[in-house]
């Protein structure tokens, strides 16, 4: 009998022992569920750009790409259209350390860091081949580094939205042909002094007001990428595109420095390299579109003028440079990335 009772005991253990085994490998496997980030971190990505615009397909590719590789961890929810507010009012948001970010460019990173506004100068830079040796100059990575005082992490400067030209309802074939002409730009001072310089008077308005302002006589034309036009409809108030290429547009994509360095290292690194990759592909699809968008918009009755003399563009625009005390900036990365 006693030997009985031995038995029963030790088989009661064995059970115990087996339901508390069988408890705790459930609960390791649970903590190491991929699918199941302990913790999950959002970015609510702005940008003025319509949903039709090849940067909001570009933007959508990015949030996938990351959501993907950090198993849900960080997702990228994208808000076109200025859906968050106005660039300015995000980037001072980004600053305080909200988990928002911005798709803006170096004139108005130029608030804070001045130099890095030399980016967005007149042919500065001409083709994607250059934008990418920027990358390896320390000039322009040193700036990168003083925005973070400022509390902005550039994440990337891979978005080029190809050259912007002028749009307008008269032919332009050098800058005295911009003479009076009101030209929509952003109201950055190198935006600003950089379309003074090449002859026309700059007059800062949102992206979003451009049409109505085009068509009320607020301006007399804007200064875009081909992009642009087919989105904003704006071929129903402009005649003539001509193609003076005078600013190949360089976006930079920023988010909180704060908010940055709270993400897990891995998350730090995936959300870098992936914006750094969708952001290269979409400015060669955008490339490659134009011909296309050229099509179109002649098909839509505007007359795309090929011939201005960019060589006479060149020279008035090294006055934006001076203007701003930023042609020794200039210099400088021009020789670092071996340009003439």
């Amino acid at each position: 009998m006693k030997e009985k009772k031995r038995i029963i005991s030790i088989l009661l253990v064995l059970v115990m022992v087996l339901t508390l085994a069988g408890c705790g490998g459930g609960g390791n496997e649970a903590e190491g569920d991929p699918e199941a980030p302990a913790e999950q971190y959002v970015l609510k990505f702005n940008h003025v750009l319509s949903e039709t615009e090849p940067f909001h397909e570009g933007f959508l590719a990015w949030a996938a790409a990351v959501e993907e590789k950090t198993n849900g961890g960080l997702v990228i929810e994208v808000y076109p259209g200025a859906q968050l507010g106005v660039e300015e009012d995000i980037i001072e948001q980004i600053k305080g350390g909200a988990n928002i970010g911005q798709n803006t460019d170096s004139a108005r990173l130029g608030m804070y860091v001045e130099e890095i506004a030399v980016m967005n100068g007149p042919y500065f830079v001409e083709n994607l081949d250059e934008v990418q040796k920027l990358k390896d100059s320390p000039t322009i990575q040193a700036y990168k580094e003083e925005l973070e005082s400022f509390g902005l992490k550039v994440l990337s400067f891979n978005w080029v939205q190809t050259q912007r030209h002028f749009f307008t309802n008269k032919e332009i074939d050098s800058p005295a042909d911009l003479a009076g002409l009101r030209i929509r730009t952003p109201g950055a001072p190198i935006w600003q002094e950089s379309i003074r310089a090449l002859g026309a008077e700059p007059v800062a308005m949102n992206f979003g007001d451009m049409y109505t302002g085009i068509q009320q006589g607020a301006v007399d034309g804007a200064e875009l990428v081909f992009a642009n036009i087919p989105g904003g409809k704006l071929y129903e108030v402009l005649n003539y595109a001509n193609e003076t290429g005078h600013i190949l547009l360089i976006n930079f994509e920023v988010v909180s420095a704060e908010w940055f360095n709270n993400l897990p290292e891995e998350y730090q690194q995936i959300l870098v390299e992936e914006c750094d990759k969708a952001g290269l592909a979409a400015s060669q699809k955008m490339e490659s579109m134009i011909p296309e968008i050229k099509a179109n918009l002649e098909e839509q009755g505007m007359i795309i003028n090929s011939d201005p003399d960019v060589e006479a563009f060149k020279a008035a625009g090294n006055a934006a440079y001076e203007k701003l005390g930023l042609t020794e900036v200039k210099d400088k990365v021009w020789s670092e990335i071996g340009k003439q």
